[in-house]
């Protein structure tokens, strides 16, 4: 990805929560030189990987198939003691008509929650026990397994239970709960609008707890074309004198 769509993207997520009314923190606006300059009192930001994320899932073309998040919050998985939150909150926006291809987590639990815009449609399948037991092929990019049973969901507190393949629409105020395991794919439903997602969970580990069905790289390698405005989370070792909190 170029950095000048990098920028471009984030922008238009900037401006999408000013006219939604939704005011982001101040690091949202932080450039590389806030970065630089990021002093101890700050670490969690960088260990905890807050902040902007994007990425076109490996696609070359983020307008079709991508995702603009900004977390907010988080715990860490490794290091639970100086970070014991057990949760994470993210923005999570998805342009009129864009995709998010299939995938679930492994131990994340969430519920994302369409808090304004279009609509949003989620097709679910969950994951064969052989499939979501395979952590190392999951990770390495081997293609995953749908199984052909029903699907449990609950929308706002209430189970709904769908075919394998089945389809659900979360309109604006309205919200899904995903469990371990589930396989979901979701696209902003056309000529709707941009959706605007809120998701809360458990503790979330972007560089480790993503299971892809066949999509591509999660963290896009960036072409610098022109200087970064804003950075995203997998920038930071390169601005920063911190680092991520890695697993031993």
């Amino acid at each position: 990805m170029k950095r000048s769509k990098a920028n471009e993207i984030i922008q238009h997520a900037i401006d999408v929560m000013k006219k939604v009314g939704y005011p982001l923190p101040p690091f949202a606006f932080y450039g590389p030189e806030e970065w630089k300059n990021l002093q101890e009192d700050e670490i969690e930001l960088v260990e905890n990987m807050l902040g902007w994320d994007i990425t076109d899932f490996g696609s070359g073309d983020f307008d079709k198939i991508g995702l603009t998040i900004f977390t907010f919050r988080n715990g860490n998985f490794y290091a639970k003691d100086k970070y014991p939150k057990p949760y994470a909150e993210k923005l999570l926006l998805v342009n009129d008509g864009q995709i998010l291809p299939y995938h679930y987590h492994w131990s994340k639990m969430e519920d994302i929650i369409n808090r304004g815009g279009g609509d949003l449609e989620v097709t679910l399948y969950n994951s064969t026990e052989e499939d979501f037991a395979d952590v190392e092929g999951g990770r390495s990019g081997k293609q995953g397994q749908f199984a052909d049973t029903p699907v449990v969901v609950k929308i706002d507190g209430k189970a709904v239970t769908v075919p394998a393949g089945g389809k659900v629409i979360c309109k604006p105020g309205q919200s899904i709960t995903l469990r371990p395991g589930q396989y979901h794919m979701w696209q902003g439903v056309p000529g709707t609008g941009d959706v605007v997602l809120f998701e809360v969970s458990t503790t979330n580990d972007d560089t480790i707890d993503n299971r892809f069905h066949t999509a591509g790289e999660r963290i896009p390698t960036m072409e610098e074309d022109v200087p970064a405005k804003y950075l995203m989370f997998a920038d930071y070792p390169k601005y920063t004198k911190f680092d991520f909190i890695k697993h031993d």
